[in-house]
């Protein structure tokens, strides 16, 4: 992992977009089925939307029916981080991304094989670099 990117709240709002901020920096969550890749099947990488830090892959994204972005694993292990999460009176795995500490969204014990994990991402979490063929 490369080194920690720290901003000030006020540098994080001139950056990201309203949804993005109350996302990543809030831990806010966008509604289901609205996110520009919930329905997305173009083959890349998936992004951090505040730091850049690759995240998950195409290759590895799945329909789980939910209405987020949903991935069996991220792309390195190193560029997520996880953390107990038990608001809204739910007990849940919060992931986010180690280089700026953005919420991502959860990770939750019902994915396909290989893993059996879902990693349930907000699409305002994330920027899509296309593969270029």
């Amino acid at each position: 992992m490369s080194e920690k990117v720290k901003k000030s709240e006020d540098e994080w709002k001139e950056k990201l977009t309203d949804e993005q901020f109350a996302v990543t920096r809030k831990k806010g969550t966008e509604r289901a089925f609205t996110g520009k890749y919930h329905d997305h099947h173009e083959k890349g990488k998936y992004k951090c939307v505040c730091c850049g830090e690759e995240l998950f892959e195409s290759d590895t994204k799945f329909e789980s029916g939910s209405g987020w972005p949903s991935f069996y694993k991220p792309a390195k292990d190193e560029n997520v981080k996880e953390e107990s999460d038990t608001t809204h009176g739910m007990a849940r795995t919060e992931v986010m991304c180690s280089k700026c500490d953005a919420h991502l969204g959860h990770v939750f014990p019902d994915g396909p094989n290989p893993t059996g994990l879902r990693y349930c991402i907000n699409s305002a979490s994330l920027d899509f670099d296309k593969n270029e063929d």
